[in-house]
C-alpha cells in the first residue's frame, strides 16, 4: 500500500508534561488544523488532551 501526503503520520503528545507520545495517523483534507485526542496517560493516571506536534 502506497503511503501518501493525504494522510501523514503524526505524533500527539500529552499536555500534562509527563513525555507520553501516541502516533496516529490522520486525514489532512478533512482535518487541516492540529489534531486533539483525549487519551490515556499511564504516567499521570489519567484521561488527558495529546496536541498533534509538528
Amino acid at each position: 500500500m502506497a503511503r501518501n501526503t493525504t494522510r501523514p503520520v503524526v505524533t500527539l503528545r500529552s499536555t500534562a508534561g509527563t513525555g507520553i507520545t501516541y502516533v496516529t495517523r490522520k486525514n489532512r483534507g478533512n482535518d487541516p488544523d492540529r489534531l486533539v485526542l483525549r487519551k490515556y496517560d499511564p504516567v499521570a493516571g489519567a484521561h488527558v488532551p495529546f496536541c498533534e506536534e509538528r
